[in-house]
């Protein structure tokens, strides 16, 4: 088994990855699959079947609206998120489906997609199965599908899950020039080839693409994430869903863009470097004091800036926006906001600096998903956030002069206070408690850099027995702290 950076960072919709971009995946799987085998013609009805959390909170996420939109062609990195719920809405009105995009079949929304509340398949959380069925109501092809997280969806019917259930991710075989499934084993070829994190992601990373591919592409990702940010700052009103929570990045945006005007013009710079935008200059996300030594008095402006960021991408995830899953949808804003604080705030900050943070973060991520899971489904909040905290605090730790221990023990810090964290969004939505998570997420991965860069790399608990004992606790945690909205406060606040 082999991971991309690609793999851990991939472009898709709000609100979720593992309830709205898997199952859209999964989905077009399916259609994807009838049209290559010929089964098309053959199909007059489809049925699908959504279980455990998938079935337990897919509403509030839009799993069904996804697997409509998925059956029909569409895919989380190209469809088109301001048309996206008038595509569902209008197969509900007509009552129709046009699989992988032309066969039209009929389509009973509420008898042809059913969401289980109370019923599981036995592999993991996040499972679904859909049928095909010809004139004659006999089944012409069966699959289930689980979504594990990030995105990542395995074939239940093809053998990617293993005896206990835990997925086998990717079956690519690729064999890495520096291969590695644990902590100590990264830092290890790290000593043993005097090499960065970096670096020896770098290696691996030259097996699939070259390294101006992986450049452009790592950069493309990064240019999302500003554009997403950029999005929430714009975007006033209230979210979808019944909460009635109101946008804060668009107000907050406001008042920050005031006082770094300010700011600027007393110091005579207001700009980073930043690639251009159509904001204005002085009224970007990206605009501001280069630097700490140039913002004014307020010691936690920089903080504040960094609660921007994460706010912002959260709330377009929570509208169904575009965003960077990183690793998950639910922690999405967290990468992010430490990238722009380590932009906006870091003197020398470039590209390059760019691309070596989401090379050590990807590193970090694939340690998690390889051996516990960023399924909040599995293991809780703690899986989604949790790794996205690591993976941010080793991704700035790296760019701010950390050595590869250094960077380990940040990553270490980030998910080892964070363990234990609940998955109970109320209402099934992924707003309460999630969206301010992020933002207290991205401040706690800032501060792990910064407390790593003062050691020598050297800590008692090592990033592996972290990971382990995550896992570990996912497993104890009982299942209505774990996306199903059943617990904690999904069932103590009143929705309105």
């Amino acid at each position: 088994m082999a991971l991309s950076v690609l793999d851990l960072f991939s472009v898709g919709i709000g609100p979720s990855s593992s309830h709205t971009v898997g199952p859209m995946r999964a989905a077009k799987r399916f259609a994807d699959g009838l049209a290559e085998d010929g089964l098309l013609p053959s199909t007059v009805r489809v049925r699908a079947e959504l279980f455990g959390s998938l079935g337990a909170t897919g509403h509030g996420h839009g799993s069904d609206k996804a697997v409509v939109l998925g059956l029909q062609g569409a895919a989380p990195e190209t469809v088109d998120t301001s048309t996206a719920d008038d595509q569902a809405a209008a197969a509900a009105l007509d009552a129709e489906l046009h699989l992988a995009g032309h066969h039209r079949v009929d389509f009973n929304w509420d008898e042809d997609l059913v969401l289980h509340r109370r019923k599981s398949l036995p592999a993991h959380p996040n499972g679904m199965t859909f049928w095909a069925l010809d004139h004659s109501g006999a089944v012409l092809r069966e699959r289930s599908y689980y979504s594990v997280g990030g995105g990542f969806v395995v074939d239940g019917d093809a053998g990617d899950l293993d005896q206990e259930g835990a997925d086998k991710i990717a079956p690519d075989a690729t064999v890495l020039p520096y291969p590695f499934t644990s902590a100590d084993e990264l830092l290890e070829i790290c000593r043993r080839e005097n090499k960065s994190i970096p670096e020896i992601m770098l290696a691996n990373e030259l097996t699939w693409h070259s390294e101006t591919e992986l450049r452009d592409e790592l950069l493309g990702l990064w240019a999302v994430m500003r554009e997403c940010v950029e999005n929430g700052c714009a975007a006033e009103g209230i979210l979808p869903g019944g909460l009635k929570v109101r946008r804060r990045a668009p107000a907050l945006f406001r008042t920050l863009a005031a006082a770094a005007s300010a700011g600027s013009a007393s110091a005579g710079s207001a700009s980073t470097g930043s690639a251009s935008t159509s904001f204005e200059q002085g009224t970007h996300p990206d605009a501001g004091p280069a630097n700490l030594a140039e913002a004014p008095a307020d010691p936690l402006l920089a903080m504040e800036w960094v609660n921007l960021f994460a706010l912002a991408v959260n709330e377009e995830n929570a509208a169904g926006g575009r965003i960077v899953t990183a690793p998950t949808n639910g922690a999405a804003g967290i990468v992010p906001a430490v990238l722009h604080y380590y932009v906006k705030f870091v003197p020398g900050a470039d590209d390059d600096g760019v691309v070596r943070f989401l090379l050590t973060a990807a590193a970090v991520g694939i340690l998690f998903k390889t051996n516990a899971s960023i399924s909040g489904a599995e293991v809780g909040c703690q899986g989604e956030v949790g790794s996205a905290c690591s993976m941010a605090a080793a991704g700035l730790c790296e760019v701010l002069g950390g050595t590869p221990a250094q960077v380990e023990n940040a990553a270490e810090v980030g998910i080892e206070h964070n363990l234990g964290l609940t998955c109970d969004p109320v209402g099934g939505l992924v707003q309460i408690p999630c969206i301010e998570r992020n933002a207290i997420a991205s401040v706690k991965a800032i501060n792990a850099a910064r407390l790593a860069l003062h050691g020598d790399g050297s800590h008692v608990v090592s990033l592996d027995k972290a990971i382990k004992t995550m896992r570990d606790t996912g497993a104890d945690m009982m299942t209505k702290y774990k996306e199903t909205s059943r617990g904690g406060l999904a069932v103590n606040v009143i929705e309105c």
